[in-house]
């Protein structure tokens, strides 16, 4: 009886943490920024898996309405925005909230997963919104030109890569739902890329000092912050669940980064 009492109570934290959605603001130093950007807010949201039953759901709303009330300079979000059709209106209401996201599609998006309760979904057009398929736009924000570039998922996983022509941007982002993106652009390519896929484990075991994570227990890139050749990349923990509804010791997040110039210092 204790063990099952133990189980229960596990199962019952799980549930709830899957939506307890941390609200982070991130302070992120990006080599060679330029220092009028120096500041510059991006919201970064990932892995919303709309469409079937999970507290999930709570942490999406919560993200979005926290990400629409701090109005950032940009909105970006990383991929596998529908696990089933079902969810696409609540998405598009969603979205109808921000300020014009910058959105790639992730693997669940197209049921290309061993999530047996993934379909895929096609989403068409956004009314708020631009979805990037392997490709690239340029906006302004205080008087700099910022590249976006986004990863059609299905050319990652045939290619493991997506080729960009040079830009001469000010400041330039890959959206790649892919962290592994990290180990393949061409150095000095991107200052930045945002990412996000593997929940930060998702179903985590903490031990001495490290943690197993048991559905990528082989991940190299997590959640967090990484640097390679110049290029920055911020992995998101993501705010759905995909196979079961729960979330152990690997908190749904909304994060704010605020890049900083290494110049300033």
């Amino acid at each position: 009886m204790g063990l099952v009492a133990l189980a229960a109570a596990v199962a019952c934290y799980a549930w709830f943490e899957a939506g307890w959605v941390r609200l982070r603001v991130r302070e992120l130093e990006l080599p060679g920024l330029p220092p009028e950007l120096d500041g510059l807010r991006i919201a970064h949201l990932s892995d919303f898996h709309l469409g079937v039953p999970s507290r999930g759901v709570r942490a999406v709303e919560r993200a979005v309405d926290w990400v629409a009330a701090r109005g950032p300079d940009l909105v970006c979000i990383t991929g596998d925005l529908l696990s089933r059709p079902r969810g696409e209106r609540q998405l598009r209401e969603l979205l109808g909230r921000l300020r014009h996201p910058y959105v790639v599609l992730g693997n669940h998006d197209y049921a290309i997963s061993r999530d047996p309760f993934s379909r895929r979904v096609e989403i068409g057009p956004l009314e708020n919104g631009t979805i990037l398929f392997d490709s690239s736009v340029d906006v302004e924000v205080r008087g700099r030109r910022i590249e976006l570039a986004g990863v059609d998922p299905r050319t990652w996983i045939e290619k493991r890569k997506s080729a960009f022509p040079p830009s001469d941007a000010e400041l330039r982002i890959l959206l790649c739902h892919f962290p592994r993106a990290l180990d393949s652009v061409a150095g000095g390519r991107f200052d930045l890329i945002l990412a996000g896929h593997l929940h930060a484990g998702q179903i985590v075991l903490p031990y001495g000092f490290g943690k197993l994570l048991l559905a990528h227990p082989g991940a190299r890139y997590p959640e967090g912050v990484f640097e390679r050749n110049g290029t920055v990349m911020h992995v998101s923990p993501g705010l759905g669940t995909t196979f079961v509804p729960f979330r152990f010791f690997a908190r749904p997040e909304a994060t704010e980064l605020v890049l900083r110039s290494r110049m300033r210092h």
